[in-house]
């Protein structure tokens, strides 16, 4: 019953942190959002040029990999109070490792947010920034307790 008021609340965070991050870098001259203000993209609009292929394959993976690393710091055999130190670490890793393929989405909210703003190819292709994050998940869900047995 909380899960759709969840990706509600998530979007519209995340089209209202576009939207202060927009006030503010509109207040810069010569700022054009048609530079992709961190929109996520694939083909022509990935940073590195990496191809639909590419980035689909790196938002699943590094996706699935930072759920496993939250699952596994999180869970109740996990020593209490440590899981912001692999959380934290995994996310800046991830960050590294995907900014430059597609600015890095793992998270629906926070790709739908720039893409508003940027509209056009932006709004076309955050269908994949949708689809790789939810589909990395659920890889996670299922393999995480595949992997942990007690």
């Amino acid at each position: 019953s909380d899960l759709l008021p969840s990706i509600l609340a998530q979007v519209v965070g995340g089209i209202a942190a576009a939207g202060v991050l927009f006030v503010i870098a509109s207040g810069r001259a010569g700022f054009d959002v048609s530079a992709g203000f961190a929109s996520n993209g694939y083909g022509a609009h990935s940073p590195g040029q990496y191809s639909l292929v590419a980035c689909l394959v790196a938002e699943v993976v590094l996706t699935f990999m930072f759920l496993i690393i939250i699952l596994g710091s999180t869970d109740r055999r996990a020593p209490a109070g440590f899981a912001p130190i692999p959380i934290g670490l995994g996310l800046t890793l991830i960050h590294l490792i995907g900014i430059p393929v597609t600015n890095l989405s793992v998270n629906p909210a926070r790709s739908t947010g720039p893409a508003i703003f940027v509209g056009g190819w932006a709004i076309e292709q955050l269908w994949l920034f949708w689809l790789a994050p939810i589909v990395g998940a659920v890889l996670a869900g299922i393999v995480y307790p595949a992997i942990a047995e007690e």
